[in-house]
C-alpha cells in the first residue's frame, strides 16, 4: 500500500483547495471506487480463515460502485444533493457486513454535508466524524481492530490536526497517513488477525477508496475508472441458443430508471402505472420506486416495448436483458416458463425469503415452503436491493427472512429498515445450519410472530454446522497446522482439522463435532464433491455412528465440498 504517488500539479490547480463541491466529490468518489477495484483482490485475499472464499474487497467495491451508478446523469455542483443520491446509491447496493458498515459510514457523512452546496475543511471533518458515528451505530457490538477503527482512529487524527489555515488537501493528508498507520496496527487489537498474519480487510477497503479521493484531490489519475456498467458479464453459453432454436422463454429484463422532473411529477409518480403495464407484456413481475428510482425486472417475450414504455418517465441507469433460453439463473424468481398473465396480488399474512447459495439447496427451501429465493451466499453476498426486490415478490404483512451466512446478515437488516409494505424479521441464521433447521420447524398457525421468532431461535439451537473446504495458504489456527492445498475442517470460528484429503478431514470433523452422541447428519454436498467421496463417507458414518441416521442433500454450493449440519 503505497500512498506516495506522482502529483501532477496541471490538475491540482483545478481543485478548490477551500471548498468542496458536489462535482469534485463525485470525481472523488468515483477515484474512490476505481482505486479500490484495483485493488479489490488484495483486500479479498487479507481474509482470516484460509479458505477461497474472500469477498471483502468485492463486497465494498460493489457498494461503492452502487453509489458511482446512482450519480450517473446528475446535473449539480451542489454537494447535499450529490452525497444524498450518493449514499442512496450505497445503502441500495450494499453487501456483506463490511459493504453495510461502508454505506453507514457515507450515510453519516451525507448527514454531516446536509444543507452545505459546499463545504470547507471544518465541516468536512465534522461529516466524517458524523460517518464514523453511524458505522459504530450499525454494528450490535463493534469489534475494534476492524475497519471501524481504522475510520475512527485516522478521523479522529485529521479532524484534531484542523486549524484556521487548514485545505482540503491538508484533511484528507492527514487522514490517509493515520489511515494507513492505523490499519497496521489491526493485529494488534484482534488476536484473529494477528493469528492469521493480516491486517482487517474491511479496514484496508476503506483505505484504498479514501486513498482514491486523495489522488483526484491531488489532480492524479486514478487507473481503471471504469463504470459499473462497463464490467464485463460472464460469457453465455452460446451452445444453448443456435440458429434454429425457437424462443419459448423469453428474456430476463431488469432496469434501474432515474425518473426525470421533465418527464413526469417524481414525487406523486406511483410505479402502480409501470406494474399495470407489465402485466399486459410478461410476468415474474417486480417494481418498486425508491425516491427518484424505480427498479423493475419482469420475464417477457417484448423486452423492446417495456424499454420504450419506460422512456415515457425517465432515462436508464443499469439495463439487463438475458435470454432465458440460455440464462436459467434469475435474481428472484426461479419460474422459467413463457410469459403469462399475472394473477392478482393479495397480501398473505406470512411470508419467507431466504439466501442460498447453490440449485440443491434453493430446490430444498422451496420444498420446505420458503416463498423467495435471494441467490447468493460465500463469495456471492446478495445486496440490500436484491432482498427489497425479494420482499416485493413476496407480499405479505410479516416477512420472515433466512440469510443463512453470518456475512449477509446486516444486509438483510439494512432491506429490513428500508421496506414499508410490512413488517421484515431477520432471522440472524448464521449459517446454512441454523438457517436449514430454522425453515424445517415453519410453522404460521400461532399468527404470533414473536412467538413464531421464538420458534426458529429455539430450532437453530439444536444444530451444530461444519464445513470442508481446501485451504488457499499456509496457516497456523488454533493450534492446527495447515499447509496450502490441505483440506481443512471447522465449525464457526474455530479451526478443528488439516488433512491431505478431504475424506479424511471430513471424517475427523464429524469427531470433533460430537462423535457418538451425533444422532442425525445431513450432509449437503458441494458440486466439487467426487461421488466416490460420497460413497465412501457414506458407508464410514453407518459403521462408525450406527446409530446415527445419515442423510445426504445434493446441495451444488461452491467452495465447500462438505457441509455437515448435525444435532
Amino acid at each position: 500500500m503505497n500512498q506516495n504517488e506522482t502529483k501532477d500539479p496541471q490538475n491540482t490547480a483545478e481543485v478548490n483547495e477551500k471548498l468542496l463541491d458536489g462535482e469534485m466529490f463525485a470525481n472523488m468518489v468515483r477515484g474512490g471506487a476505481a482505486q479500490l477495484r484495483s485493488n479489490a483482490e488484495e483486500v479479498n485475499n487479507l481474509n482470516v480463515f484460509p479458505v477461497p472464499d474472500g469477498d471483502t474487497g468485492d463486497n465494498m467495491r460493489m457498494t461503492i460502485e452502487g453509489g458511482v451508478a446512482a450519480l450517473q446523469g446528475m446535473d449539480t455542483d451542489n454537494l447535499a444533493d450529490v452525497t444524498k443520491k450518493m449514499s442512496q446509491g450505497m445503502l441500495l447496493g450494499a453487501r456483506g457486513n463490511s459493504g453495510v458498515i461502508l454505506s453507514q459510514f457515507f450515510a453519516g457523512m451525507t448527514k454531516g454535508f446536509a444543507g452545505h452546496k459546499k463545504a470547507d475543511a471544518a465541516v468536512i471533518g465534522s461529516a466524517l466524524q458524523e460517518g464514523v458515528r453511524y458505522a459504530y451505530a450499525s454494528v450490535i457490538t463493534p469489534t475494534e481492530g476492524t475497519i471501524l477503527t481504522v475510520a475512527r482512529e485516522s478521523v479522529e487524527y485529521a479532524v484534531s490536526r484542523l486549524d484556521e489555515n487548514s485545505t482540503i488537501m491538508t484533511l484528507f493528508s492527514d487522514l490517509i497517513k493515520e489511515m494507513y498507520n492505523s490499519l497496521q496496527r489491526t493485529p494488534e487489537l484482534l488476536a484473529q488477525l494477528k493469528e492469521a498474519g493480516v491486517i482487517d480487510s474491511g479496514g484496508a477497503g476503506l483505505f484504498y477508496i479514501m486513498q482514491g479521493f486523495y489522488k483526484i484531490l491531488r489532480g492524479e489519475k486514478v487507473t481503471d475508472q471504469m463504470q459499473p456498467s462497463q464490467i464485463s458479464a460472464p460469457a453465455a453459453n452460446l451452445s444453448s441458443f443456435g440458429p434454429d432454436s425457437e424462443m419459448t422463454y423469453g428474456y430476463c429484463t431488469e432496469l434501474l430508471i432515474q425518473l426525470q422532473n421533465a418527464k413526469v411529477d417524481i414525487d406523486a409518480f406511483d410505479p402502480a402505472v409501470i406494474i399495470d403495464f407489465l402485466k399486459t407484456v410478461g410476468d415474474s413481475i417486480v417494481c418498486f420506486k425508491t425516491d427518484s428510482i424505480v427498479k423493475l425486472h419482469v420475464h417477457t417475450l417484448t423486452p423492446e416495448k417495456v424499454l420504450a414504455f419506460c422512456r415515457q418517465y425517465g432515462e436508464f441507469l443499469t439495463l439487463k436483458i438475458e435470454n432465458m433460453n440460455v440464462q436459467h439463473s434469475e435474481t428472484i424468481s426461479d419460474e422459467k416458463k413463457a410469459p403469462k398473465a399475472e394473477k392478482p396480488r393479495v397480501q398473505k399474512d406470512f411470508g419467507t425469503v431466504a439466501v442460498a447459495s447453490g440449485d440443491g439447496i434453493a430446490d430444498l427451501f422451496r420444498q420446505l415452503g420458503v416463498d423467495a429465493i435471494v441467490s447468493g451466499g460465500q463469495t456471492q453476498n446478495p445486496s440490500a436491493q436484491d432482498f427489497l426486490a425479494a420482499f416485493e415478490e413476496v407480499n405479505a404483512k410479516h416477512i420472515f427472512v433466512f440469510p443463512n451466512n453470518g456475512n449477509i446478515v446486516m444486509a438483510a437488516n439494512q432491506a429490513a429498515g428500508l421496506w414499508e409494505k410490512g413488517e421484515v424479521h431477520v432471522i440472524p441464521s448464521k449459517d446454512l445450519g441454523k438457517g436449514y433447521a430454522a425453515i424445517s420447524s415453519m410453522n404460521f398457525q400461532s399468527g404470533d410472530p414473536e412467538a413464531i421468532t421464538e420458534m426458529f431461535t429455539v430450532a437453530m439451537d439444536m444444530v451444530t454446522t461444519g464445513y470442508v473446504c481446501p485451504s488457499i495458504r499456509d496457516a497456523e489456527l488454533n493450534g492446527v497446522h495447515i499447509e496450502c492445498g490441505d483440506f481443512i475442517g471447522f465449525v464457526g470460528k474455530e479451526m478443528l482439522v488439516s488433512e491431505k484429503d478431504v475424506l479424511t478431514a471430513a471424517q475427523k470433523l464429524l469427531a470433533k463435532m460430537g462423535g457418538e452422541e451425533i444422532y442425525l447428519i445431513t450432509a449437503f454436498v458441494g458440486h466439487d464433491a467426487a461421488a466416490e467421496d460420497v460413497a465412501a463417507l457414506e458407508a464410514y458414518v453407518a459403521e462408525t455412528y450406527p446409530n446415527a441416521e445419515f442423510y445426504t442433500v445434493d446441495g451444488g454450493q461452491d467452495v465447500y465440498p462438505f457441509i455437515f449440519v448435525v444435532e
